[in-house]
């Protein structure tokens, strides 16, 4: 898949979670963009974060980076061959293992291993045994999330599922030209070539972040001022507003370009009624945006209302 726009049934999970994950607003992504690559167009990501948006992509070149080190050298461990799911399984299932039998002091034994040696594969473990998937890490960089509280967290059923996406994501960067690289947004915004296409998904203004994606309002006002200057297409998604405030970020800042709105679900807590609705707004850069044929769905394009979307997490 390379051209956009398209129509996606089956969005597939990225092998690690993060937050601000965009699994669910890939079909709204990928038909509100227009972009034919050349042989030397690259696709774009300075906040590839767990890099679902490319992975369900899968263009022959792209350029990909984040100031997490750990998310680009999981990456690469996959792209290398060297985190396969033959060695993922036995890996869970043996750290599966202690971790049920040893709980709490097991998963912290693992944390301050992986803190001091940073192994793709414990952070792997941890990504899917801490507390609500979070991503996060002190001033010093070093991973701080608490237990996530379930001991038998790697069921065979859930290690399959893992080992899953991770084949997945192998296949989908299997044989294309592929680059991971640890890298400030505007480093890599500054090597855009025209045929490029960029998605921006920086951290989200106002709401929490960790220390590696560390982000306030200068550099979000810089990035839009940079991005009015990019000799190639870009889609930047940003909250727009949600049931208690709206975001003036993108009025005071992106004002000029088209956008597309899609209304969404998500959760703070773990019960339904912590369940809110968010406006969650794709500016493009004109010429790069489909038509537009119905003004009204475009203001109010619900996901749970899209009967042909399919979300798999294996």
């Amino acid at each position: 898949m390379n051209e956009l726009p398209v129509s996606i049934e089956h969005v597939r999970a990225a092998p690690i979670k993060c937050q601000g994950i965009k699994t669910r607003l890939v079909p709204f992504i990928f038909k509100s963009i227009k972009w034919t690559p050349t042989d030397e167009a690259r696709w774009v990501e300075p906040f590839s974060g767990s890099g679902v948006v490319a992975l369900n992509l899968a263009p022959r070149r792209a350029l990909l980076a984040d100031t997490n080190r750990h998310i680009i050298a999981f990456y690469k461990a996959i792209q290398s061959g060297e985190l396969t799911r033959t060695r993922a399984r036995e890996f869970l299932i043996s750290e599966g293992e202690r971790l049920a039998k040893r709980g709490a002091d097991y998963y912290y034994e693992v944390r301050e291993r992986f803190n001091d040696q940073e192994s793709s594969f414990d952070f792997l473990f941890l990504n899917r045994s801490c507390f609500n998937g979070v991503m996060r890490f002190n001033s010093k960089g070093r991973f701080n999330v608490p237990f996530g509280h379930k001991p038998q967290r790697f069921t065979q059923a859930y290690i399959t599922k893992i080992v899953n996406q991770i084949d997945w994501a192998a296949r989908q960067m299997r044989d294309k030209d592929w680059e991971f690289r640890v890298a400030r947004w505007d480093e890599i915004l500054s090597e855009l070539q025209p045929d490029d296409f960029v998605y921006l998904d920086p951290p989200y203004i106002g709401r929490h972040t960790d220390y590696y994606n560390s982000w306030n309002e200068k550099e979000a006002v810089r990035l839009a001022t940079v991005a009015r200057n990019l000799p190639c297409g870009f889609a930047l998604s940003m909250w727009l507003e949600n049931r208690y405030r709206k975001n003036p970020h993108i009025a005071e800042c992106w004002s000029g370009f088209e956008s597309r709105v899609c209304t969404h679900f998500y959760h703070v807590g773990s019960t339904e009624n912590l369940r809110n609705e968010m406006d969650e707004a794709l500016i493009i850069k004109p010429g790069f945006a489909v038509p537009d044929s119905d003004e009204e769905e475009t203001k109010k394009e619900k996901v749970a209302k899209q009967s042909s979307f399919k979300f798999s997490a294996s």
